[in-house]
């Protein structure tokens, strides 16, 4: 009796680690796990959810998180309230104690590149969720996600020219890869607003949607992607990345590279498997 009392409280002590661990405290984001997929939600509303030191440190943990469980297998990033992201809070990069300006490379090199390439090189999914304005560091994060959709009210903004700085955090990188150099140079140049529905016929995101549905189809979305072969698509995503530097040699065998391994696979052998049997695929990610 006592053995079954100490297996029951065991059980209740986990069951009490992992509902923790599923609904992480953070102070100016929020974290939630659901069937494989996760949803980072930046949660500072009244700020339009502007980047403080605090918020990166909350980011940079749960990114950790991310990227050490396997049971992860799909990352959505969203914003709270009527905004996206509004780039870096100006406020929280105070002045120096002899009057001098802070050392916003140094906030880049600390902050945002770290962030910028835990997405672009994790091997899972990445969907952004535009609600609303996504300005400067804002647009930027949303433009090295994998799949972003926005809301029709959204808009995507390169505010920095309006403060005599450069589009960072990858958006010299990835906003011509985007739209064009031609487009980009505009955008970077002029800071002007652009809709999410002209964002789309540009091919800058991948759908527009109206306000109310861009939730439900971010987390549609990602419960598809977290049943998916998700090793597969940790390649896909770095060979697409590889492409525009690479010659066609070097492309091809990075493609044979990766049929070779992925032809391993359980996913690939289940795949074909279910293709035969003609019955839905059981992925497992590996």
């Amino acid at each position: 009796m006592i053995h079954n009392y100490q297996l029951i409280a065991s059980f209740c002590m986990l069951l009490q680690l992992n509902r923790r661990k599923n609904n992480m405290a953070f102070n100016t984001i929020e974290f939630t796990l659901n069937e494989g997929a996760a949803t980072l939600t930046l949660n500072r509303p009244k700020s339009l959810n502007s980047f403080t030191a605090e918020m990166h440190a909350e980011i940079r943990q749960v990114m950790q998180q991310v990227i050490d469980d396997p049971g992860i297998r799909c990352l959505v990033i969203t914003g709270a309230g009527r905004g996206f992201c509004a780039g870096q809070d100006l406020g929280d990069r105070a002045m120096t104690s002899d009057g001098g300006v802070p050392d916003v490379g140094a906030s880049v090199e600390k902050n945002y590149n770290p962030l910028i390439r835990s997405i672009m090189e994790l091997p899972k999914p990445v969907i952004c969720a535009v609600n609303g304005v996504a300005a400067g560091a804002g647009a930027s994060i949303a433009l090295a996600c994998d799949i972003v959709l926005a809301g029709r009210s959204a808009s995507f903004i390169q505010i920095f020219c309006k403060i005599g700085l450069i589009p960072d955090s990858g958006g010299t990188w990835n906003l011509p890869r985007a739209v064009g150099l031609a487009r980009a140079r505009g955008l970077a140049l002029l800071g002007d607003k652009l809709p999410a529905e002209k964002a789309e016929a540009w091919g800058l995101i991948w759908k527009c949607v109206d306000d109310e549905a861009l939730q439900e189809e971010a987390q549609k979305m990602a419960l598809h992607l977290a049943t998916q072969p998700t090793t597969a698509l940790g390649r896909i995503k770095k060979l697409l990345q590889e492409s525009g530097t690479n010659t066609l040699p070097e492309q091809l065998e990075l493609e044979r590279q990766a049929m070779q391994d992925l032809g391993q696979s359980h996913d690939y052998r289940e795949g074909v498997a279910a293709f035969h049997e003609k019955r839905p695929p059981v992925f497992k990610g590996e």
